[in-house]
């Protein structure tokens, strides 16, 4: 019975080294991950450079870890943030504390938050955990510009757009 389970171990063992390797040579090529995977936070923003945000804390109170802290003030036509009278002014994730559960992401009214497919995730103090707004923020669009911006007053008196159904 040993010599059984001990041939069948060694099969195993000699079949594994004659097949191809699975290495990947990272960092200069990345693993495709899988389309549900929860990676590390972006902040998102419209096309026209505003920021999707409008400091409303439901991803803090939603977060079982307690790791996301939004402190949000006004906006003005002068110094335009996001579409709604308020914005966000600190946006801080600390990333020793999250759990990567998705719940900001789903608490969100304006899916400003989204767990992307960033996978790389290190710092080497307690410092460099904590993930400010400028490091979440995602990139302006070619047709945008970045915030604040300057609007003519009555242009937004919605927080969120007016969503077309789709077809």
């Amino acid at each position: 019975m040993f010599a059984v389970e001990l041939a069948r171990g060694l099969f195993t063992t000699f079949r594994e080294m004659l097949s191809k390797p699975v290495t990947i040579q990272y960092p200069e090529q990345k693993r495709p991950v899988r389309r549900r995977f929860k990676g590390r936070h972006v902040l998102n923003r419209y096309a026209n450079g505003l920021e999707k945000c409008i400091g409303c804390s439901l991803c803090s109170a939603a977060c079982p870890a307690d790791a996301i802290f939004v402190e949000s003030q006004e906006n003005t036509d002068e110094e335009r943030y996001s579409p709604g009278e308020r914005y966000a002014s600190v946006y801080e994730i600390n990333m020793l504390r999250c759990i990567y559960c998705g719940y900001c992401e789903d608490a969100c009214p304006t899916e400003a938050i989204t767990l992307g497919d960033n996978y790389e995730v290190s710092f080497t103090s307690r410092r460099e955990s904590i993930y400010t707004k400028e490091m979440l923020l995602g990139p302006v669009a070619e047709i945008g510009q970045t915030t604040p911006q300057q609007v003519d007053p009555g242009i937004f008196i919605r927080a969120v757009p007016v969503m077309e159904d789709p077809e």
